[in-house]
Order: structure tokens, then C-alpha cells, then sequence
């Protein structure tokens, strides 16, 4: 009964998870913290079309883990060592032409709220008055990043501009079980996180 239910609400379940926006010009691009570099590849392609003058990437290393786990893709371009999030994806960035000036620090994230909230101190301190800003995050962590930006920064426009980093897509999840659980996952924490916040 349960996965025939997945299936009668999969495309409520895709408008809902998946989150996608064209980019408008911004204030700020917030890139939550990973071991994937496409996320901050998309930002520094957005920072030079001027999309926006600051990036913060966010992140320490997952609280489940104690430590980077390591790079997940492109290995061979982005070899580090790196001991946070932020350094691996401030290195991404400036490999791909994004000065070091125009890159914020937030190291001590160790879960999604963390990003966030920790985030919304380095903007505070920097005195960035963010109006509107854009979220590179992973296809399927775009609704959850954006309800956590939105918390953080409650009278902020958000434009979410996601990657997809392992073939899962708002299209195919459905098709494989692999896909299911991961979006199922994120409904999920979703529900039991946000749950936790009121």
C-alpha cells in the first residue's frame, strides 16, 4: 500500500522536494556544505555572470562522521587534503575563477540547520543586508535547504539554482529503488526535523 501511494503522489511529491528557479541577480549565493563539487561549480558559473558579488559555502564535516569524508566527484581536479566542507568547496571555487575576496567563511557547520543558522552570523557580522539570494544545493535537498534558509533569513527571496549529482532527477526518481529511498528520505527528515523546530 505504501509504495503504491509513492507512486498516485509522485508528482506531488516531485513539486514539493525538487525546487528549481531560474537565477535572478542577488545579493549573496549560499552553497550548504558537501563533498561534491558541482554545487560550488554552478555558483562560481553564476558569480561570473554577476549574478551576485559574495558566495558563502558552509560546513565542518557531517556530526555523524567527525571528519570530511572526502571529495565524492572529480576526485582527480580536487585532491586537497581538506579538513572542512569550506575548504574543499572554497578550493573548487577559486579553481574555477572565483577570487578568494569574494568568498565568506562558515567552518563549523556540522548538520543542514547548522549551514544556515551559522551562515546568517557571517552575513550579519560582514553587515550584508541580503534581500534576495540564490541556494546551490543538491536536486533533491532543495526544499529542505530552502525551508532552513528561509528560517534563517525569514525576509529574504530565495532562488534555488540545484545540481544533479547522481542521476537522480525529479524525472526518473520514481524509477529505481535507489531513487525512492533517497527522496522518501528527504520527505521525511522534512517532516521530522521541521516537526522538531516548532
Amino acid at each position: 500500500r505504501g509504495l503504491g501511494d509513492v507512486y498516485k503522489r509522485q508528482d506531488q511529491i516531485s513539486d514539493f522536494i525538487f525546487v528549481e528557479d531560474k537565477p535572478e541577480r542577488a545579493d549573496i549565493i549560499f552553497v550548504p556544505g558537501n563533498g561534491f563539487p558541482q554545487m560550488s561549480i554552478e555558483a562560481a558559473r553564476l558569480w561570473k555572470e554577476g549574478m551576485a558579488p559574495w558566495i558563502l559555502p558552509s560546513g565542518k564535516y557531517s556530526i555523524g562522521k567527525g571528519a570530511f569524508t572526502g571529495v565524492q566527484a572529480m576526485k582527480e581536479k580536487y585532491q586537497g587534503p581538506y579538513q572542512t566542507e569550506w575548504e574543499f568547496l572554497k578550493d573548487v571555487l577559486m579553481k574555477n575563477g572565483v577570487p578568494a575576496d569574494a568568498v565568506l567563511k562558515e567552518d563549523q557547520a556540522t548538520f543542514t540547520w547548522e549551514n544556515e543558522k551559522f551562515s546568517r552570523k557571517v552575513t550579519d557580522q560582514a553587515g550584508i543586508n541580503i534581500r534576495k539570494a540564490i541556494i546551490c544545493c543538491k536536486n533533491y535537498h532543495a526544499r529542505r535547504a530552502l525551508m532552513y534558509y528561509q528560517r534563517a533569513y525569514p525576509d529574504t527571496e530565495f532562488r534555488v539554482c540545484p545540481c544533479c549529482v547522481d542521476g537522480i532527477t525529479r524525472d526518473n526518481w520514481i524509477e529505481s529503488e535507489r531513487g525512492i529511498k533517497e527522496v522518501l528520505a528527504e520527505v521525511n527528515r522534512i517532516v521530522t526535523q521541521f516537526s522538531l523546530m516548532m
